[in-house]
């Protein structure tokens, strides 16, 4: 592991801006509920001198209101202590937030489009059921799936982050199932500010950078306000490793933990067993012999044949098995691991963002604004999927003139012609995955304030469009019946050329499979043509919305508030992808970048080893309004106060119909000192995606797949389709809870409980393919016709998934938080805050709606996004001179899986729905932060920031598969993380 110093000295040097500002106001606490703020936090009393409410999941805002749902808000100084790159990575640590997408997840995906995504997850009902909005408003979609990127966002503008924990559609709109994150920017932002940071982990990587900077003033005596910022930040990633088990950097926790299947379920041992150092035994590093008489020769990297070291003890059966292994996913344990491709992925993608935002608010009446923004921005990231080129299934001729003569003579001797043979082919260029996403959003409204009938009414009406052109690009992947071609080579006229005269009349130049030989330049140029894979996609959406909120009439407990609007949107997509991907019948010789090959499916295309990109489209509109009441019910001494809301909204959408969401709900301010109750049910939708609805086919490699029916493994393509017929999916979400705050007993402390409960059914989902061939081969014949995996020909098989709406969800559990703030602790000047927030899941049942699939508790489930608790605690010490935070991260020990039945011994019979297995225990994660800050002058500061101070390794996350054997939705991949940074504020 490299050392402390070494690692900041390359921060230092890396620092090129002036020092940071440090905040100079009282602190609040870390992380805050809005409904529970101390009164000195800074955020809060803006808005009061504004005569505006903080948003509590509702639309209504008289003065005075406190909603039942709970909502909670990330202030300035907060996100400034927490010192990220990405405000994303300060939110996600809120511990309501599981399943998050980012930078550092989606990095072993070729095909996915989702790398390097920042999307949140409430409640680990995933990104597609969270409503991410900025200033109130939706925005564009970074991919088809509809989730923007915060990574797109005026960063350095927001003042707040509002993130409201329970279902919010009535008030909302779709997709507010788990809940809604608000963004919260400084309209009237005047004078400059600038921040720059450097970063870098212990292990000398993920170099960072980011510079931002905003300006506002106010001109024509305070009317005009003009508003500009932009920000620049870059991060090298981390990866990719080696082959074998080597990580980046000296990272040294990864043991290739794997499940491995006996595939034997009914003999009283466990079908699953938990190992580490798992040794795939179909193909070697420079190439293995697999299968017949020659089985277990594999060669070097001088091409010299040798006697693979099986691990386990194994020896090959002449038959593709090796004693004492595991056929059901073809591993054994230790031995020679060189050809493991798991740690040759990224850690975490490398990232480039730039954004640029403007705003331009006319004040053209006392209380009345008209506003146009502008923010453009674009997100381009890299990652590594997997090295060289992992073909476990080829059928080499014993004729090959580059195989070695003692193995044509052992041909020659055991009668063959030919045998099966499997390689990681090391010596191949590694494949890389870059997306560029690019996000042009402009926004025009009016906005302002007016007395009606009980007192003042507020009102927002906007038109916005947005557009994100997305491009993902795939170099160094290989056209799988080319590298065939080119491996199939015969001795023709004195030189060795391709087999195949139709593919040497298309460039076939051949290749020496054994070893470490690297293919020529035409060989590459062949079989991996510069015209890679690629995805081009246009995603457009148009939004005109209006919402008003107001007192209708003063009763005898306070004013009756009401809010209504209306939206119509209207969202649409088109993707194109190259031909040797998607399929198309226009490739032919006049295309110089596509010419036609006999060789390739020209009509349907997935002909890549990955990265096969469809074409596809769709489009709907929506057309939504909405109502809500506030209605004051008591208000006296001797009973406190308590009012009701609820909220209604009726939506129509072009593809599925029209739908209803709704809410009720309520809060006591009881007499005792203190002590308010809330409440609320709803009834909240969220309409299919683009991608649900239209999705061009995606084609995902499955390069080990297990082929239960003849156990064993098969190379297979997963094959993933839209269902124009899906239905809005529907969810009851409960919430009731008790706040004590500020009593006057002790005046800086706020505690809450509340517990939730979510039912969501017709949720929009698929089986595995693993799923579906399981089911089929356990005698469920409604899964046998949508797969084949016994097809003769090379790539042939297949597994065709399909979302419909046939899943139901249930989770719940409660939510807890504290806080304390002195003044002056120990007579000493400033402010001493500690807060600590919790959620824990008691249960996450998912049920596929299939007969014979039973119910999943993924509750404690540490492979997945939902630990059974999760913990967030801050300590602030802060002064006018310095800060210091600490702050500790936590989430428990879980399971692999709740589906599994642990035994060693006496086993019941294995199945799809409960397989047997030796060990389900996965240890959770305690990480341990320290920030701080000084004032270099007024205006001037600098900070600094150690995240994961103890360098805390991640669990292993057993695959069953060649994969990396890691969860980065829960744990930290990275290690010890340094930032340094100033900032300025003027």
């Amino acid at each position: 592991m490299r050392g402390t110093a070494t690692s900041l000295a390359a921060l230092a040097t890396s620092l090129s801006f002036t020092p940071a500002h440090a905040q100079t106001a009282p602190a609040a606490p870390a992380v805050q509920e809005a409904e529970q703020a101390p009164p000195a936090a800074p955020a809060q009393e803006a808005e009061a001198q504004q005569g505006d409410i903080i948003i509590t999941g509702t639309r209504i805002m008289s003065s005075g209101f406190t909603a039942p749902t709970p909502t909670t808000v990330i202030g300035e100084e907060e996100i400034a202590r927490n010192a990220q790159p990405n405000l994303f990575n300060t939110v996600i640590q809120l511990p309501s937030l599981q399943g998050s997408t980012g930078a550092a997840t989606g990095t072993f995906s070729t095909s996915s489009g989702q790398q390097g995504l920042s999307s949140f997850s409430l409640r680990g009902l995933g990104t597609i059921r969270t409503l991410t909005l900025l200033d109130g408003q939706r925005v564009v979609g970074a991919n088809v799936t509809g989730v923007p990127d915060i990574s797109m966002f005026p960063q350095l503008l927001v003042k707040r982050v509002d993130v409201v924990t329970g279902g919010a559609s009535a008030s909302y709109g779709s997709d507010a199932v788990g809940g809604v994150v608000n963004f919260i920017t400084d309209t009237r932002f005047t004078g400059f500010k600038a921040n720059a940071q450097a970063g870098i982990t212990t292990y000398g990587d993920d170099k960072q950078a980011l510079v931002q900077a905003a300006f506002g003033t106010a001109l024509l005596d305070n009317r005009l306000h003009l508003i500009v910022s932009g920000e620049y930040d870059h991060e090298d990633g981390v990866g990719p490793g080696n082959f074998g088990i080597d990580l980046a950097g000296d990272r040294d926790w990864h043991r290739a933990s794997t499940l491995l299947n006996t595939g034997i379920t009914n003999n009283g041992l466990p079908q699953f067993n938990y190992r580490d150092y798992a040794q795939p035994y179909q193909y070697a590093l420079y190439g293995l012999i697999n299968n017949g008489p020659l089985q277990g020769i594999a060669f070097d990297a001088n091409g010299a044949p040798f006697n693979f070291n099986y691990g386990s003890n194994g020896q090959p059966l002449g038959n593709g098995r090796v004693s004492n292994c595991f056929p059901g996913n073809s591993f054994c344990v230790g031995g020679d691991l060189s050809g493991a491709p798991g740690s040759g992925a990224s850690l975490k993608s490398a990232l480039e963002r730039i954004n640029g935002y403007g705003r331009i608010g006319f004040d053209f009446a006392d209380n009345h604004e008209i506003y146009f923004t502008a923010n453009v921005a674009q997100v381009k990231t890299s990652n590594q999927p997997s090295p060289g080129y992992n073909r476990p299934n080829l059928t080499v001729q014993c004729a090959n003139p580059f195989l070695p003569q003692l193995i044509r003579d052992r041909c020659v001797t055991a009668g063959i012609t030919s045998f099966n043979f499997g390689s990681s082919n090391g010596s191949f260029p590694d494949p890389k995955v870059h997306t560029d996403r690019r996000q042009y959003r402009f926004v025009g409204g009016l906005k302002g304030q007016f007395d009606f009938a009980a007192g003042d009414w507020s009102y927002d009406a906007y038109y916005a469009h947005g557009t994100t052109i997305s491009d993902i690009n795939v170099d160094t992947i290989v056209l799988q019946n080319r590298y065939v071609a080119a491996t199939n080579a015969i001795t023709l006229n004195g030189a060795i050329v391709c087999a195949d005269a139709g593919a040497r009349a298309l460039g076939c130049q051949p290749i020496n499979i054994f070893g470490g030989f690297a293919p020529s330049s035409a060989a590459l140029a062949y079989v991996t043509p510069e015209n890679g894979p690629f995805q081009h996609t246009r995603l457009t959406q148009d939004v005109a919305s209006i919402n008003i909120s107001g007192d209708l009439i003063n009763l005898w407990a306070g004013p009756l508030a009401l809010a209504f609007g209306g939206e119509y949107r209207r969202e649409f997509y088109r993707v194109n992808a190259d031909p040797y991907g998607a399929g198309v019948s226009a490739i032919s010789p006049n295309s110089p970048e596509y010419p036609a090959d006999p060789l390739l499916n020209a009509a349907q295309g997935s002909n890549w080893a990955a990265g096969n990109y469809k074409n596809g489209g769709g489009k709907y509109d929506v057309y939504e309004g909405f109502a809500e009441l506030n209605l004051p019910l008591f208000k006296s001494d001797g009973a406190g106060s308590a009012n009701l809301n609820g909220a209604a909204r009726v939506t129509h959408y072009s593809t599925s119909g029209t739908v209803w969401a709704w809410k009720i709900g309520g809060t006591w301010e009881t007499p005792l000192d203190g002590i308010r109750l809330r409440a609320v049910t709803s009834r909240d939708v969220r309409a299919p995606n683009l991608s649900e609805l239209f999705a061009a086919p995606t084609v995902t490699t499955l390069p080990n797949f297990n082929d239960p029916f003849r156990n064993v493994a098969v190379q297979a393509f997963q094959n993933t389709i839209g269902n124009p017929d899906l239905k809005p999916e529907i969810a009851r979400n409960t919430e009731v809870g008790v706040v004590l705050s500020r009593p006057s007993w002790a005046p800086g402390l706020s505690l809450s409980f509340d517990y939730y409960s979510i039912k969501l059914r017709g949720v929009v989902s698929t089986l595995t393919a693993d799923q579906i061939v399981r089911f089929c081969f356990e005698g469920n014949q409604a899964f046998c016709g949508g797969f084949v995996l016994d097809s003769p020909t090379q790539g042939g098989n297949f597994i065709n998934v399909q979302p419909f709406n046939l899943a139901s969800w249930k989770t719940s559990g409660f939510d807890i938080e504290a806080s304390y703030q002195w003044r002056r602790p120990l007579g000493l000047p400033g402010d001493f805050t500690i807060r600590a927030l919790g959620t824990h899941v008691r249960e996450f049942l998912v049920s596929a709606g299939i007969a014979g699939v039973d119910t999943v508790d993924q509750a404690g489930a540490n492979t997945g996004n939902t630990p059974d608790w999760k913990w967030l605690a801050v300590q602030t010490y802060s002064n006018d001179s310095f800060s210091l935070t600490l702050q500790q991260r936590w989430f428990s020990d879980g399971v692999f899986g709740n589906q599994y039945v642990v035994c060693t011994a006496s086993c019941p019979t294995s199945t799809a729905n409960h397989p047997t297995i030796d060990y389900n225990r996965m240890k959770g994660a305690f990480y341990f932060d320290v920030g701080g800050s000084v004032n270099v002058t007024k205006a001037i500061g600098a900070y600094f920031k150690v995240d994961n101070l103890f360098d805390h390794d991640p669990t292993p996350s057993p695959q069953t598969n060649t994969g990396l054997d890691v969860n980065p939705a829960l744990y930290d991949t990275l290690g010890r993380t340094y930032r340094l940074g100033v900032r300025m504020r003027f």
